[in-house]
């Protein structure tokens, strides 16, 4: 056996190595202070941060689940790896020569185990790729080239080919020192009926990287008819260093993009990965062997950075048919807050990606993802789909099974944008009716019993101002933080705030305030102080509503001192305008879609100009915003 690592050793590479460009290639980081870099922890599921790197000391702590220590502990915790295999990591990463005492200098000895496991994998590819280009593998790169896929693509995702001969693979790694039970144990290989045999034969073959870039599996495609292995397409089976449920292709590829422009596209199949990326839509990922599922969405939201101002957004390219609908309908059913920033994105002809892009050229697909649909549109009106709306019996019964679904939007603002836009798309004139209905719904899921009839042609009835919001919650954050400027400093956000739409602000409580600082004159009424705020408080005759009123007022705002309040205030204004306009954007947006430029030219030319201004002058917010706030964003 090699000796022990050497405590000066473990401390050298510890020193070396830079935690937060390990942690990383798991998790999306942000700046949280002069030395702290913050992200959805990878141990528990969470919404909001509570995961922090401090990087000149070298350690990671989450506040939320209390995991933490340096760097080796992470790596240990992440890859359910032992501490040897983990100090041996890190010392291959900076290239660090390991002295193990009494196993002399050689860092190749009885390496831990996933380290072999990693190394036989690599060894794998770098055989598959190089049988790609031998005559017998002409089907597998017409099937490539068959698909626009070109031997420069081929190499960008590692492609291979498996070659004939029960184990050709197999005798190569046992040649190179590897045992059979490591390649075994690495899935690549298996025992036969006459001996160690390989596990993939004449197939095309993709590697399988986690976020690190280490190949740990295979995707192998049937190229023959008379391949005898089951399935069209078969994976790598569950080991040491492949959990299907928790790796998603392409990501090393997309995890940049994803991180940087807050999107990530799900896909089905490796070479609708290819096109996407080929076509210029580099954030798309695809599970490899099991269905899209919850711990592939914990992957994506950690670096989508789903934090205090989430402004991410999921995109599936499900088919049109049944097993789409599910898929969609599954996706409307999880996580709400998420939903909410969930597209879907269907090609014509049920084509997939790869078909629209050997059809139809790399701008379609990339139109494919730009005139995405948001998921709750796309259930409600796959609902409709099914009814005849041109007859009373059909509008009917299409709202009876409507109705329901729009009531399990949990945001009251967005569910009632939705029940109103059912009455739309289903023809229903009377649209108070089925907003009310919407609401009466709501009310009976969340209290879980009947809800309560109500009058004929009465209003629905609002939710109650005194029901207040979370103080930490990440939508409406900035509403909660503009009318703590505005009650604790009149005289800056001034104007600026009174000239803020009431729209801009969603949640009943914080639309309550908004109208009583209008009520009493405007944040640039002259007040100040406990003048202003006791007049603010005695326009409300709901006590509640006074002592909410009281909090905001009294709530300290994110900034190190007196001087950073003018800037601080200032971004987030322009952070609140900015949420209210991308709404103006959606919807614009939204109503595109629904018009055709051939047939209504003048009117979509008009909406398409109403939606480049409205862009310009969001993208002018955001950058005020940023400019101005981010360095008080909440640690």
């Amino acid at each position: 056996m090699a000796g022990r690592i050497p405590d000066r050793d473990i401390a050298a590479i510890r020193e070396r190595v830079r935690i937060e460009e390990v942690v990383g290639e798991y998790v999306a980081l942000k700046r949280a202070g002069a030395d702290s870099e913050k992200g959805l922890c990878p141990f528990h599921d969470e919404k909001s941060p509570s995961f922090h790197v401090r990087p000149h000391i070298g350690v990671f702590h989450c506040f939320g689940c209390g995991e933490g220590g340096d760097v080796y502990k992470f790596l240990q915790k992440i890859e359910h790896i032992g501490f040897v295999e983990a100090v041996e990591q890190m010392a291959d990463r900076v290239g660090y020569q390991i002295n193990y005492e009494g196993g002399g200098t050689s860092v190749q000895r009885d390496r831990g185990t996933r380290a072999r496991l990693v190394a036989a994998n690599a060894a794998a590819h770098e055989f598959y790729m190089g049988r790609l280009r031998e005559p017998e593998a002409e089907a597998a790169r017409k099937y490539l080239t068959d698909r626009n896929f070109d031997g420069a693509a081929a190499q960008q995702f590692g492609c291979g080919y498996a070659p004939d001969g029960w184990d050709t693979l197999t005798k190569h790694l046992l040649r190179k020192g590897f045992e059979f039970k490591e390649l075994e144990a690495a899935g690549l290989s298996k025992q036969g009926k006459r001996g160690p045999i390989d596990r993939f034969h004449r197939r095309l073959l993709w590697p399988i990287r986690n976020l690190g870039g280490e190949v740990i599996g295979f995707g192998a495609r049937k190229l023959f008819d008379d391949d005898t292995m089951p399935g069209k397409y078969i994976n790598t089976p569950e080991t040491v260093l492949y959990k299907k449920s928790q790796v998603l292709f392409g990501l090393d590829h997309a995890k940049r993009d994803i991180a940087k422009g807050h999107q990530a596209v799900v896909v089905e199949g490796y070479t609708d990965v290819m096109a996407m990326h080929l076509a210029g839509v580099k954030t798309a990922v695809a599970s490899c062997g099991t269905a899209f599922g919850d711990e592939h969405m914990a992957i994506l939201r950690r670096l989508l950075m789903d934090d205090n101002f989430w402004r991410g957004e999921i995109i599936y390219t499900f088919d049109g048919d049944a097993a789409g609908q599910a898929a969609a309908l599954k996706a409307f059913s999880g996580d709400q807050r998420l939903a909410g920033q969930t597209y879907i994105a269907i090609a014509p002809d049920g084509q997939d990606p790869c078909e629209l892009r050997q059809h139809s050229g790399d701008g379609a697909v990339r139109d494919l993802i730009a005139r995405r649909t948001p998921l709750y549109e796309f259930v409600i009106r796959g609902l409709l789909a099914d009814h005849n709306l041109d007859q009373v019996e059909g509008q009917v019964e299409a709202l009876r099974r409507a109705v329901p679904v729009v009531a399990q939007i949990k945001d009251n603002a967005t569910r009632k944008a939705y029940a109103t836009r059912l009455a739309g798309w289903v023809g229903w004139d009377d649209i108070q009716s089925v907003v009310r209905r919407v609401g009466e719904e709501a009310k009976r899921v969340r209290t879980g019993g009947p809800a309560r009839a109500a009058a004929p042609g009465a209003a629905p009835a609002a939710e109650h101002p005194a029901a207040r919001p979370k103080p930490n919650d990440p939508v409406l954050l900035p509403q909660r933080q503009v009318l703590c400027a505005a009650l604790q400093y009149p005289a800056i956000a001034g104007p600026v705030f009174d000239s803020l739409e009431p729209e801009a602000f969603t949640h009943p409580a914080y639309v309550a305030v908004r109208a009583l600082i209008a009520q009493a004159g405007g944040a640039s009424s002259g007040l100040g102080g406990a003048d202003w705020i006791n007049a603010v408080a005695d326009g409300a005759e709901d006590l509640t509503v006074q002592a909410f009123v009281s909090e905001l007022a009294s709530e300290p705002l994110p900034v190190k001192s007196a001087d950073d309040i003018p800037r601080f205030i200032t971004g987030v204004l322009a952070r609140a305008q900015e949420a209210w306009v991308g709404r103006q954007v959606a919807e614009l947006k939204s109503r595109l879609q629904r018009l055709s430029s051939s047939e209504e030219p003048d009117t979509y030319m008009a909406l398409f100009g109403d939606l480049v201004a409205l862009e310009q002058y969001r993208k002018s917010l955001l950058t005020q915003a940023m400019g101005n706030s981010d360095d008080f964003a909440p640690a």
